[in-house]
């Protein structure tokens, strides 16, 4: 079978600086605060990401680290980007709260038309987009952290129909863990983190879905951040690598160990800029 042909897009990015990343509570079922993180190594897998995405013809922004801010590395939560319009995040958990006025800060210095949200949301962790399928149509997770209403506002602001998608196991707490587009078109999934209803929406709206397994999705498999060819995912994560090369996309292992035990791994270390 001819496999199509992947052609990688520039895509631009913000990342965070994980000078302070540490597991300090506990907000999710990855977390263990009697883990102690490396703070040599967790900055060494941080920086080999953040070069993997330079050298292969990205662009990105960082954040500066923040003191008392351990989740801040995870910069993919703090808002969402359409069309050079972001929308705010307005974190669930009080730990997390002051992060979203730095990505704010952020926005509004580079020139960004910001939202603030009226409606708990955590950015790129709850939502995405693929402006080649359907038209260009949002994605949004619920039933851990994002409510509802802010699909709706998010729809408002951003000006894209959003179709709402139910996770149903907390270890899969935010869309991004469970699901990521991998071109413009077409995405990658475990169907075992979404409601019988919603995995009944996602394999009509995606029919050529790659769909992952149990043991792809708990080694973050789903976490993954892809150009359109390259896809830059958790080296643990080898079935799901040999999923996407079957599929004609390229795997990029990167080893991101130390930011897994906070929850997170690729994608949540990664906003993607629309502008």
């Amino acid at each position: 079978m001819d496999l199509p042909d992947r052609t990688p897009r520039k895509r631009t990015y913000l990342m965070a600086s994980p000078d302070h990343f540490a597991v300090e509570y506990a907000i999710n079922p990855w977390m263990d605060v009697t883990m102690p993180v490396d703070a040599e190594l967790v900055h060494k897998q941080w920086e080999r990401l953040r070069r993997t995405l330079v050298e292969s013809g990205h662009t990105v922004h960082v954040l500066p680290p923040r003191a008392g801010l351990p989740d801040l590395v995870f910069a993919a939560n703090g808002a969402f980007t359409v069309d050079g319009v972001a929308y705010g995040a307005r974190f669930r958990y009080p730990q997390r709260t002051a992060e979203a006025a730095v990505h704010r800060a952020f926005y509004e210095t580079e020139g960004w038309e910001f939202v603030a949200p009226t409606q708990t949301n955590e950015g790129e962790g709850d939502f995405t987009y693929l402006p080649g399928a359907h038209g260009g149509v949002i994605l949004a997770g619920y039933g851990f952290r994002t409510e509802t209403a802010a699909h709706a506002e998010a729809q408002e602001v951003l000006g894209r129909p959003v179709v709402s998608l139910k996770l149903v196991d907390s270890r899969f707490y935010h869309l991004d863990t469970a699901l990521q587009p991998l071109d413009d078109s077409t995405v990658a999934y475990y169907p075992g983190a979404f409601s019988t209803a919603a995995q009944r929406v996602l394999a009509q709206l995606f029919p050529d879905a790659v769909l992952a397994d149990e043991v792809d999705a708990y080694a973050f498999g789903l976490n993954l951040v892809s150009d359109g060819r390259n896809v830059f995912l958790p080296a643990e994560a080898t079935g799901m690598a040999a999923k996407l090369a079957a599929a004609g996309y390229r795997p990029v292992p990167v080893e991101l160990s130390e930011l897994k035990k906070g929850g997170g791994s690729v994608k949540c270390c990664v906003a993607e800029l629309r502008g």
